[in-house]
């Protein structure tokens, strides 16, 4: 029944954009391509998207772009390529958005979530649609370990600002600025990012 509710009012609507272009160098070894479920982290976070109706999912690469593309094998699946990923997290938000606009530039809303959060699930991303549609806040953010962070949702007022970023700058910088215009949906075991052997370690043992 929810499933079908979102189809009628979302149509269209809502991008998922994961950005996986980080070169995992605490971790040695692409985190993207580690085995997970019998699939892999970056897999298992594109299976979840496509899981929620009617939003078109792009995958940001990077580094190992060539390794990791070749290891997907979603027909529907968008991905675009940041040649500039080594100037941190703002450039894979927005080759990701400015892909996405270009896609479908009648885009609403954005959804930002990253490759090695192992937890993450359709219902979280769905949960993050329906708080907005229902709060009509522009920023929907996911909360665990007493902070706000992602996966996060941006309505489209806030395009600019996301297309505006530098550096190493991230979706927090707006969370913190638009503080007043945030609600959250919680995300159990959300803390949980796989950065090194030992995160990966203790995540399949």
């Amino acid at each position: 029944m929810m499933r079908c509710r979102m189809k009628d009012k979302f149509q269209n609507k809502t991008g998922i954009i994961i950005l996986a272009a980080g070169n995992s160098s605490r971790l040695g070894r692409p985190k993207q391509l580690l085995e997970y479920k019998e699939s892999t982290l970056l897999k298992n976070t594109i299976s979840e998207a496509l899981k929620v109706e009617n939003v078109f999912v792009l995958v940001v690469t990077g580094a190992n772009q060539e390794t990791i593309t070749n290891d997907l094998n979603f027909p529907e699946l968008k991905i675009g390529l940041n040649t500039d990923w080594q100037n941190g997290m703002s450039s894979s938000i927005v080759k990701g958005l400015s892909d996405v606009l270009n896609i479908n530039p009648d885009c609403e809303q954005c959804i930002f979530a990253v490759c090695d959060q192992p937890f993450v699930t359709s219902l979280l991303f769905e949960n993050l649609i329906i708080e907005q549609d229902k709060t009509k806040k522009g920023i929907i953010a996911s909360a665990y370990s007493e902070t706000l962070g992602i996966p996060v949702l941006f309505h489209k007022k806030y395009f600019k600002e996301l297309l505006d970023l530098k550096g190493q700058e991230g979706a927090k910088k707006l969370i913190k600025k638009h503080s007043e215009d945030t609600v959250s949906v919680s995300f159990e075991k959300g803390n949980i990012d796989i950065d090194t052997e030992e995160d990966y370690f203790k995540l399949i043992s």
